[in-house]
């Protein structure tokens, strides 16, 4: 959840000539600010119009109680409010609706080593951190857009950051408190005092809030949003976290985000602790790792606490969920557990699948990104009846960077389709058939912390002694992924390690997306522009990688956890279980020409703890499969 590293493996992209462009007339300002205010709202084509100075705004700080008391000092908890608003709120009594991107990351962050994954390594050492750049997480954009439109932006330190009192506790019920009392704040139910400790009222609001970030600023509106509070009447989370169960733990089992191995609950709460006499906060942190259990890696309480999927039911906001296909820091089940659980409550709900990493799609389809975020927030803060809720649910990006849209996710007419894992003819490789094979044992040995992921699926045409590859013929026909697929396996483990990694790839060399991005050059302004801000990005592109193979989606089995994510229970070993897991959502083409595998692993070197090399494994084929949810066509493009 910590911020992503810039440009993290970013292809080299040629310069390109030095381009500007404006957006169209209809959905962008003139970058300088309007001749004159007409002191009230302009609505032309559907949209608010920059009618408003982005220069003249007026700007202000408010610290609101909240009702939680997170350091236990006796005191309510306060969190800082930083806003701008069109200056005709003061001048000419207009009431505006606010957009809010709350965070922990506004005053910095702190470097905190993370946990050691090495079980039994006598010389096991924390891990470094990884290396963050915050700027890519704030496009920075909100206040020369949607000022001038009629409306205030804001920006909220959550609890124990900034300028905020109590302690972070990475996503518990403290923090979904702190961002729901801004919003009480600005509909006249919390109360609120200036830096100087004058009482303040939000005079100027309407009470219709919006809220709208990425990672950690995306899961904070999730956590608003289940609190069921009334004002809150749209959302816009990018790469958020709906269980954080789902963010450091998978199956049973303790599983890093991607990019922070050795992360957790108490890392990360040390890591944004930002406030002013940060010690009063140690025991609440300690607390919190001594709870998070990084042994069994069970759910309990701890997580319970922090889960929103089972409050959708409480949301009142209109949720636009955007996540990046090719993002494995907080990994899309969160938000396509989200989206399908604010489905079930009947929520007003919008979906981006872009193949974007950890980010967010705003600089590689600026004028659509845009239009849509505006529409969005138009209809659900000031009533404006624009059709952006009839408009297709649904956008998801193609690797070749196409856009198509659908009425739902997974697109209309998916369907589940049982593949079996059989032996090939040598053994090893074996086989991916729509029927099952005659069954055979087949092993291979843990290679523990010695070797990744992407070192065992290579060499796929060969047996490998740490590894089970398992392939289709060459597809004469696309085949589409779309939705969830799981793995049905039957299997013994004899050594330490409980894990069990299934890998689906995609074999065949292309040039395809890593998810991370590259400036195009070409320059585009969206907005009014002031001294040291013009209103204006850089246009990315999706920087491409070609290479024999992509890992598709992956997933990971604590054996431990057969029966239920909340119970540990101890497995004989060479005994044979069934064994029943999901792997991580997708929607991915396998070109024809290629081949699609599954491969099975214990270890997985930058997600898994990483238990001594040994563990034996021992699968049996015919019976075991992976179910893949595949579009129109996908039972056939597997002949």
């Amino acid at each position: 959840m910590r911020p992503p590293r810039a440009g993290a493996g970013a292809a080299a992209l040629a310069a390109a000539a030095l381009l500007v462009t404006a957006l169209p007339a209809a959905s962008a300002s003139a970058r300088s600010a309007p001749v004159a205010s007409p002191h009230r709202l302009t609505v032309a084509g559907g949209e608010t119009q920059p009618v408003f100075s982005r220069a003249d705004a007026v700007t202000q700080t408010v610290n609101i109680e909240t009702t939680a008391d997170s350091d236990h000092d006796g005191v309510r908890d306060r969190v800082q409010l930083r806003i701008m608003r069109p200056k005709e709120t003061d001048t000419a009594g207009l009431k505006v609706p606010t957009i809010m991107e709350p965070s922990p990351y506004w005053a910095g962050i702190n470097d905190v080593p993370n946990h050691p994954v090495d079980i039994g390594d006598a010389r096991a050492r924390a891990l470094t951190t990884t290396q963050r750049n915050l700027a890519e997480m704030f496009p920075g954009y909100y206040d020369n857009y949607f000022l001038p439109r009629g409306y205030a932006v804001a920006d909220l330190d959550s609890i124990g950051t900034g300028g905020s009192t109590g302690c972070p506790t990475s996503g518990d019920r403290s923090e979904q408190a702190g961002a729901k009392a801004a919003v009480d704040w600005l509909n006249g139910r919390a109360r609120g005092w200036a830096p100087d400790g004058t009482p303040v009222a939000a005079t100027w609001s309407t009470g219709n809030v919006g809220m709208i970030g990425q990672s950690y600023d995306g899961t904070l509106p999730n956590m608003a949003a289940a609190s069921g509070v009334e004002g809150l009447k749209a959302i816009v989370p990018i790469a958020g976290i709906s269980s954080w169960y789902d963010y450091y733990r998978a199956g049973g089992g303790v599983v890093a985000p991607g990019g922070y191995q050795g992360e957790d609950l108490d890392v990360l709460a040390k890591a944004v602790l930002t406030r002013k006499d940060p010690e009063v906060c140690q025991k609440v942190i300690d607390q919190i790792e001594a709870t998070q259990d990084r042994e069994t890696g069970d759910y309990g309480k701890v997580w319970a606490e922090r889960d929103y999927v089972g409050q959708a039911r409480n949301v009142h906001a209109a949720v636009m969920v955007v996540h990046g296909l090719n993002d494995w820091n907080v990994k899309l089940k969160n938000s396509v557990q989200w989206w399908d659980a604010l489905k079930k409550a009947g929520v007003p709900r919008k979906l981006w699948l872009h193949q974007g990493n950890h980010s967010t799609p705003f600089r590689w389809r600026v004028e659509e990104w845009l239009r849509q975020t505006l529409h969005w927030f138009d209809r659900y803060l000031y009533g404006i009846r624009n059709g952006i809720d009839k408009e297709p649910r649904v956008d998801i990006e193609h690797a070749d960077g196409t856009w198509e849209t659908a009425k739902d996710w997974p697109v209309p007419g998916t369907r589940t389709v049982p593949v079996h894992l059989d032996a090939g003819q040598a053994g090893q490789p074996g086989t991916l058939d729509l029927r099952a094979g005659a069954g055979a044992a087949q092993s291979f040995t843990d290679a523990g912390k010695t070797r990744t992921a992407e070192d065992l699926l290579a060499n796929e045409g060969r047996a490998d002694p740490n590894r089970l590859a398992y392939l289709t013929g060459t597809l004469d026909r696309p085949l589409r992924i779309d939705g969830t697929p799981s793995m049905s396996l039957r299997a013994s483990l004899d050594g330490r390690s409980p894990y069990l990694t299934a890998l689906l790839v995609d074999y065949g060399t292309d040039s395809r997306p890593t998810g991370a991005r590259v400036d195009t050059g070409q320059k585009v302004c969206y907005g009014q522009s002031v001294p040291g801000d013009e209103g204006c990005t850089t246009r990315q592109a999706l920087a491409m990688q070609t290479a024999p193979y992509k890992i598709i989606t992956r997933s990971w089995l604590d054996a431990r956890n057969r029966k239920s994510f909340s119970r540990t229970d101890p497995i004989a070993p060479g005994r044979a279980y069934a064994f029943r897991w999901d792997l991580q959502p997708t929607d991915y083409t396998v070109k024809a020409g290629h081949r699609l595998g599954v491969i099975l692993l214990s270890t997985d070197h930058d997600y898994t703890l990483r238990y001594p090399a040994g563990t034996v494994v021992t699968t049996r084929t015919g019976v075991s499969r992976i179910d893949l949810p595949l579009a129109r066509g996908g039972r056939e493009a597997l002949g």
